[in-house]
């Protein structure tokens, strides 16, 4: 999974579907997901081979506060749905990821209220809530004397669950097992990192067991990356600090930055494969901070590092979009997209074709997934380094041979573009030309 190139879609921004229903009818079954199957060859035109879905288990609103990890959204669809989409990719041979939201779930989840209700008779009784060990949930009594419940993050309208709970490990065990009998290959771990290393490195070598491929990538924005990956004995996460320095150092002209940020990079490499990108659905998108010349750089930088590089829906047409705090704040970065490609029209066609041969380039170079940098050249507006091959396959062999290796210019002046050489040959000069 991580030699892959995944193209994330937010499901039910992408599909149409009412984020936050204004009525019972809004939650009725329609089969929005089906959307997605009309561009699976759009997206393999793309050079990607990994589908990463985000939420689509039924939940309150945004899909982040889950009611039934075991029910497809209504606002998507029902199983038959997601078995179509799911048989659609691997028709194609395209990989699909699953979102898989274990930290907390919604206030409407079943086990939750249950728990809820109980600790609240204990309390009119006038004693404590009690703490069974295979409770799902933490409660306790607040200043006011109200009963009170561990949230994460502080979000009211999401109960954290309990990780010390065998219970819990139990469920998620079973979730992502049920899902994977369905034809699921991979999950992202939403919020990994506030979820004990513990629960993880218990949960993942039983899913393993039974599904000795399965891959699962967590959501680290902070942190010791080697260490959470180790600790967890998840395969990898998300590389936040190289998104920061790619469109930082490139907006702000300073690309010691990035360097530095390399430097740390490659530490990560010798231990495990990075997840990288330039947009997801939790940030602004990049389009929106850098301009297009920049942009073609971006899309450069993270296709020609070693790491498990990811699209974000809408960042392969250049679409903006800005994130804001407050109750629908995501939805400027997790915008509808048409049936069909021909929908789109024109819009952002050259970042598509740029996403495409950039793609097509690593394709044809696997050695790029774990392959290290060095610069040869910093300076805050221009900065060049070769990307060589690591592990034995790449070392010096009969003959005198070198490892494969690349090398890159960035240039911000007199305009940004760059240039991607092979053995001393041009493979592509890289600058944005937008014929719209």
């Amino acid at each position: 999974m991580s030699q892959r190139i995944w193209w994330q879609v937010y499901p039910l921004g992408f599909c149409g579907a009412p984020v936050r229903p204004d009525d019972d009818t809004q939650r009725d079954m329609v089969p929005r997901l089906s959307r997605l199957e009309n561009w699976l060859d759009y997206m393999r035109r793309m050079g990607c081979d990994g589908l990463l879905l985000g939420p689509i288990f039924d939940s309150d609103t945004h899909g982040y506060d889950t009611t039934d990890f075991y029910r497809i959204d209504p606002r998507l669809g029902d199983d038959a749905t997601f078995d179509a989409l799911v048989r659609a990719c691997h028709e194609r041979g395209i990989a699909v990821m699953l979102d898989g939201v274990f930290n907390h779930v919604g206030l409407a989840f079943p086990e939750f209220q249950a728990e809820r209700k109980r600790a609240q008779a204990e309390l009119e009784a006038g004693g404590q809530p009690s703490h069974r060990d295979d409770d799902m949930f933490t409660f306790s009594v607040g200043e006011d004397g109200k009963l009170d419940y561990e949230k994460f993050e502080g979000h009211a309208i999401l109960p954290a669950l309990n990780h010390d709970s065998p219970h819990v490990a139990d469920l998620v065990v079973d979730v992502m097992e049920h899902w994977m009998r369905r034809g699921v290959d991979a999950w992202r771990l939403d919020a990994s990192t506030t979820v004990p290393a513990a629960f993880w490195a218990k949960v993942l070598p039983r899913v393993r067991r039974d599904f000795p491929r399965a891959w699962f990538m967590g959501e680290a924005i902070q942190g010791d990356y080697p260490k959470i990956v180790r600790d967890s004995t998840m395969d990898t996460v998300t590389q936040y600090e190289l998104w920061k320095a790619i469109w930082s150092s490139l907006k702000d002209g300073n690309f010691y930055e990035l360097d530095w940020c390399l430097k740390r990079h490659n530490g990560f490499l010798a231990t495990f494969t990075p997840q990288t990108f330039i947009g997801n659905h939790d940030v602004t998108r990049i389009a929106s901070v850098i301009d297009p010349p920049r942009l073609a750089l971006a899309a450069t930088i993270l296709f020609t590092l070693g790491g498990t590089p990811s699209v974000y829906y809408g960042d392969e047409r250049a679409m903006k979009g800005f994130k804001t705090d407050g109750v629908g704040g995501d939805d400027a970065v997790r915008p509808e997209y048409p049936e069909t490609p021909e929908g789109l029209g024109k819009t952002g066609e050259w970042m598509y074709r740029l996403t495409g041969q950039l793609a097509a380039l690593r394709r044809s170079r696997p050695w790029l997934l774990d392959a290290t940098s060095a610069p040869t050249l910093v300076d805050n507006r221009r900065y060049s380094y070769d990307v060589t091959a690591r592990g034995v396959g790449a070392a010096t062999g009969d003959g005198g041979g070198h490892a494969p290796s690349l090398h890159v210019d960035l240039n911000l002046d007199p305009r940004p573009y760059a240039d991607i050489y092979e053995n001393g040959q041009l493979l592509l000069h890289v600058e944005h030309h937008e014929r719209e």
